[in-house]
């Protein structure tokens, strides 16, 4: 089942034929919102909120791996998350779409980044994050929808809540290679790795951050709502036609991806931490 979180201004799934409503708590807290499975243009989907649906969540407080290991357990297998980003290309354009196939840390420790610790140890390899199949879905059904879609982007992930400084945003731009710069993609990548499911982010782009000499093209509120709508409708096309077609089966690599990663012993987990693990390996 393909699931979707919904960024900022995207609070709930529309066209969704709501089936139920699900109120979760998790071994890791309380996802962000309830999570909504429905049909959407004909195929089973989970709709999550990722800043709730009221947009009561910073991006360091949302709970990223309640809401990965919420969506694992209703069954989820592959994710995409929708979001908001700033340009660091020219011709990255506001208003268009891009696909994240990289992403860049460059938070500030806030996050809970992993499933693991506390006595259970691990090491998920995430040299490629963004599942190559369900990006070549993406990409297909961006092209049949009559959608631009800019490719194999990499994605510079910031603390906020605050808009960045123009020495940060050429700092991604050039030094760390960056083509996008957006808030809340990680760990939220990373998470899904962990618990085994294919992910792709397809960034809406809203503005060019603040790299630009004319003031006027700097990243602000406003300029971020007058291009975001428009966006939104482009990725919501984007979707329906994902949906119209069988997804490509994912790697092995990404749907095994604990295989010889987790360290500590079964012997050595408490039932509680044998329980969560089962649900992120199935």
């Amino acid at each position: 089942m393909l699931a979707i979180i919904g960024g900022s201004g995207l609070y709930a799934l529309e066209g969704l034929q709501l089936e139920q409503e699900h109120q979760m708590t998790t071994p890791f807290g309380d996802p962000s919102a309830p999570i909504l499975q429905g049909v959407f243009a004909g195929q089973p989907v989970l709709f999550l909120a990722r800043h709730g649906t009221q947009h009561s969540y910073l991006p360091s407080e949302v709970n990223y791996r309640a809401n990965i290991f919420a969506l694992k357990k209703l069954g989820a297998r592959r994710v995409v998350g929708i979001s908001a980003a700033g340009s660091l290309r020219m011709e990255i354009k506001p208003g268009e779409l891009a696909l994240a196939a990289q992403y860049f840390d460059h938070t500030r420790g806030k996050r809970a980044y992993s499933f693991f610790g506390n006595g259970v140890v691990a090491h998920v390899s995430t040299a490629n994050p963004a599942c190559p199949s369900l990006s070549a879905d993406i990409i297909r059904a961006a092209g049949c929808s009559g959608e631009s879609l800019h490719e194999g982007k990499t994605y510079g992930c910031v603390e906020g809540p605050r808009l960045g400084t123009r020495a940060e945003s050429f700092f991604l731009r050039d030094a760390a290679q960056c083509d996008l710069v957006g808030m809340t993609n990680v760990p939220e990548a990373f998470l899904a790795r962990e618990a085994q499911l294919a992910y792709c982010t397809i960034c809406l782009v809203t503005d060019y951050d603040c790299w630009m000499d004319d003031p006027a093209q700097h990243v602000s509120v406003d300029a971020f709502m007058a291009t975001y709508q428009g966006a939104i409708e482009k990725a919501k096309r984007v979707i329906a036609e994902l949906l119209q077609h069988p997804l490509t089966d994912t790697p092995e690599d990404i749907r095994q991806a604990l295989s010889g990663s987790v360290l500590t012993s079964d012997a050595m987990l408490s039932d509680d931490a044998r329980e969560w693990l089962s649900v992120l390996q199935a």
